[in-house]
């Protein structure tokens, strides 16, 4: 990558963190001020990984060659490997934060009518959170093999 190239990334970058400050302090008072700040913020974000993929991955066959004959023992099931990780824990997360959500909110109303019930309420609160952590233990299990 040359230094012509370096500097219009960083400048790119630069830019991409200044401009939706800019239009969000810039813009009128209401709703659309938000709006316009995100499509410039989502515009930069999705252009400069555009345009540093192709500068980075242009012409750099030599190093992909390179990469393959120092990792001959990594592979396809190394990198699947990880991805099930992170997908067993980002899924198992979202899965209990949706349980959660829907548990605390109807525990706190329960408790508000009969404050007996505060035990049996965090035990349902306690499960729902338990789902995230199982999706944890799949993740170090994956990782425990892959070694």
């Amino acid at each position: 990558m040359t230094l012509a190239t370096e500097i219009l990334i960083i400048i790119a970058l630069i830019l991409s963190i200044i401009l939706p400050g800019l239009v969000f302090l810039l813009g009128e008072r209401s709703r659309g001020r938000f709006k316009g700040a995100l499509a410039v913020n989502c515009f930069l974000f999705f252009g400069i990984l555009l345009i540093t993929s192709v500068v980075l991955l242009a012409g750099s066959s030599s190093v992909f060659a390179a990469e393959e004959a120092a990792s001959a023992g990594s592979g396809l099931k190394e990198g699947l490997g990880y991805i099930a990780a992170a997908l067993s824990t980002g899924i198992s997360c979202l899965g209990g934060g949706i349980a959660v959500a829907s548990a605390a909110s109807a525990a706190l109303g329960a408790i508000s009518e009969d404050q007996t019930i505060l035990g049996k309420s965090l035990i349902f609160v306690g499960l729902a959170e338990g789902v995230c952590l199982y999706g944890l233990i799949i993740a170090f299990m994956i990782i425990g093999q892959l070694g």
